[in-house]
């Protein structure tokens, strides 16, 4: 018995082989993927880059179908004659030997060492393509994608050396090694504004290289998710009149995304990056439109499938003009912190009405902050929210009435009703001021990298903020885990990051600025950085003509700011496109939150009717245009004044100063456009200036009400 069963044994052993064979044959076989690189490959500086390397979590999020293998190794240059080419280490053998499916390769870092792309630099390109020929030799069938680099930092002791200039280089290189087939992962943009996680400024930390996996894994997938929008589009939006009109979001790659505007119907299809994009032509001011956004997921060929996947729509989107409200705590101070809040909510309740009865359609976008920089410690929880740039609100629509507009701007809502009620047309308000808020703060990373790069070294501790700025910033950020990687909204460029990227894209009129009490303790450094700001938004918005109305720091007892507003004076001469609304008849000696933002409103916007809208009336401030010395005497012309005006019984601000720079009160008399100047003390002056005092008295003005602006002849 025991025989006949050990030769039925034998029998069935060569079906139980077969049937193996069989089923390890249909067995679907892993897709290899190699992760090509240097250290940050690799995961260095990460406590176990076993675990917590992009390759790593890379391979949790692909699942099981994959099979990601790690070949980074630090150190390594994508150039055969660099100090230490990847061809030459053991990674580059075992994953050539891999085989791969997929082939990611991230390199170029450490060819920006001055050993390497100076003397190599025509070799990059046939170096970059020889490796992925080499990939392509392996596996005819692999899929290979180039990296553009994760950035490298200010902190990077090589930064200005050459590391930031041949780091630009590179990725100009390696854009052009993606083309016939090679694919293109974009690791820069995502990691960009985020230096806290890259704690030696070159290799990212645990999250960054989480960030990198999901990048790479969009790539490989085209998996982005469900359809995303701007956050700027909402119920009650407007958009731009008279420039076409443009809606965008992202989407899993190939997804049919269609838009329906007015009535008008356009289809796209999301990129391989998972973005998509509409263009509507532009439109004269008018509305309510309603908008809708649907994703139709492709069938067949080029079918779509009768039923979206997803659906938005929006009610009611209006075309007007948009204007930008930005700076600090005098720009967010609300309406109903104002001494005329009931009037001015009144005066909202009974807008005048068009001819049809309708009244002038005007809407606030409020994206005030979430945690006002008030002098206290900031919990662990804000300050994760700080880091990952969710400083400001949801941006969220809403229409001016006479029950809500007290929570906003006064400045930005009183700018916008006078707007709104002279050009009979939808005006939409954009709000984003923070108190507190740098000049610097505002201004884009790159353009400061490369204009200014020293300001963004250990900020916090540097001279180049305002020590009170400094100060509140390290209270603030006091229980952080390292303060050194930790973000706050008055170091350079965070406001740019959380405040202005989420517009991008959103078309605007102009800016309406109200900053620079945080940066009155250095002229000179905030004459560059206000035109660097300048530079930076209007390359941002895509217009070189965009205009800035800003505002002159008001009348308050702090020794530098009548220089201060002197040189905001210089400034709007200077560059193109900007006017300034004079305020120093606002101030109050001891509160830089002067309680009266009415005349402030209204002159800015009086300045945008007469220079963006062409309205002819007077809005522009006194302006000294001819200085005659005379037997003793000061003989000043001035334009934008037919007649100008003392508002008390005498004029007073004055004062003007002979050879030795001494400067004494000066007797002023007014006869038409002219001011005459003379004083006991003088007799041979040569110099003037007026509204000298950090809180002045100084009140003359001009037949319209607009007051003459701080001002001094030496300057």
């Amino acid at each position: 018995m025991k025989k006949l069963i050990y030769l039925l044994l034998l029998a069935l052993l060569p079906l139980g082989m077969q049937a193996a064979k069989a089923g390890k044959k249909n067995t679907p076989q892993k897709v290899r993927v190699a992760c090509v690189g240097n250290s940050v490959t690799f995961g260095y500086a990460l406590r176990n880059p076993a675990t917590q390397s992009y390759p790593t979590q890379l391979q949790t999020l692909l699942g099981d179908g994959y099979e990601v293998r790690n070949f980074g190794h630090s150190g390594a240059t994508l150039l055969r004659h660099g100090h230490r080419p990847y061809v030459k280490t053991p990674e580059y053998q075992q994953a050539i030997d891999f085989k791969a499916d997929l082939v990611v390769i991230h390199l170029g870092l450490n060819d920006t060492d001055p050993r390497n792309w100076p003397d190599y630099a025509e070799e990059f390109i046939g170096d970059y393509r020889n490796l992925i020929n080499d990939f392509k030799a392996a596996n005819a069938n692999a899929k290979v994608w180039v990296c553009l680099m994760t950035p490298i930092f200010h902190g990077h002791p090589r930064f200005q050396s050459g590391t930031r200039d041949w780091h630009a280089a590179i990725q100009k290189a390696i854009r052009k090694v993606a083309v016939n087939g090679v694919g293109l992962i974009d690791l820069n943009t995502p990691l960009y504004n985020h230096p806290e996680l890259f704690p030696d400024a070159l290799h990212p930390n645990v999250e960054g290289a989480g960030i990198i996996a999901r990048t790479v894994y969009g790539a490989i997938t085209g998996n982005y998710g469900p359809l995303t929008l701007s956050p700027m589009y909402g119920n009650g939006m407007v958009v731009q009149r008279r420039q076409p009109i443009t809606f965008h979001g992202t989407a899993s790659a190939g997804t049919s995304v269609r838009v329906t505007f007015n009535r008008l119907q356009l289809t796209t299809t999301a990129a391989p990056n998972g973005e998509w994009e509409v263009r509507y032509p532009e439109m004269e001011a008018g509305g309510p439109y309603s908008l809708s956004f649907e994703t139709m997921p492709a069938k067949g060929k080029g079918k779509l499938l009768s039923k979206p996947t997803a659906v938005v729509n929006i009610d009611s989107v209006w075309v007007g003009d948009v204007w930008l409200c930005s700076g600090q705590s005098n720009m967010e101070f609300t309406l109903q912190q104002t001494t005329t809040a009931q009037e001015d909510k009144t005066r909202f309740a009974q807008q005048s009405t068009t001819q049809a009865g309708a009244k002038p359609y005007l809407a606030y976008c409020d994206m005030s902050t979430r945690f006002p920089t008030d002098n206290v410690e900031w919990s662990e929880e804000t300050l994760s929210e700080v880091n990952h740039l969710k400083l400001v609100q949801q941006p969220r629509w809403q229409q001016c009435t006479e029950e809500n507009v007290g929570r906003f701007s006064a400045i930005a809502a009183l700018f916008g009703r006078m707007l709104a009620d002279s050009l009979r047309i939808p005006i939409g308000i954009i709000c984003n001021a923070v108190g507190g808020t740098t000049t610097e703060a505002w201004i884009d990373r790159a353009t400061l990298e490369w204009e200014m790069p020293n300001i963004l070294n250990d900020w916090y501790h540097a001279d180049y903020g305002q020590a009170w700025a400094r100060g509140r910033a390290l209270k603030n950020i006091a229980k952080a885990p390292n303060t050194k990687l930790q973000r706050h909204p008055y170091e350079p460029a965070y406001m740019f990051e959380a405040g202005i990227m989420p517009l991008n894209h959103y078309k605007i009129k102009g800016v309406v600025w109200y900053q620079g009490e945080s940066n009155a303790n250095n002229i000179e450094l905030h004459e560059r950085l206000f035109t660097l700001l300048e530079k930076s938004w209007r390359n941002f918005f895509g217009n070189p003509q965009l205009p800035f109305y800003t505002t002159q720091l008001s009348g308050l007892n702090r020794p530098s700011w009548p220089r201060f507003r002197n040189s905001q004076r210089l400034l709007t001469e200077q560059l193109p496109q900007t006017w300034m609304a004079v305020t120093h008849d606002m101030g109050d000696p001891a509160d830089v939150h002067y309680p009266n933002k009415r005349p402030v409103a209204e002159r800015l916007a009086r300045l945008a009717l007469a220079h963006t809208y062409s309205q002819q009336l007077t809005a522009d401030a006194p302006e000294v245009v001819s200085v005659h010395y005379h037997a003793g005497e000061v003989r000043l012309v001035y334009k934008n004044a037919t007649r100008l005006v003392v508002k008390g019984e005498q004029l007073l601000g004055f004062e003007v100063a002979g050879a030795d720079g001494i400067y004494h009160e000066a007797k002023a008399t007014v006869d038409g456009n002219s001011v005459t100047l003379s004083s006991p003390e003088v007799t041979a002056p040569v110099s003037f200036r007026y509204a000298w005092q950090p809180y002045t008295k100084a009140n003359l003005y001009n037949q319209a009400g607009v007051p003459a602006s701080t001002y001094c002849s030496e300057e």
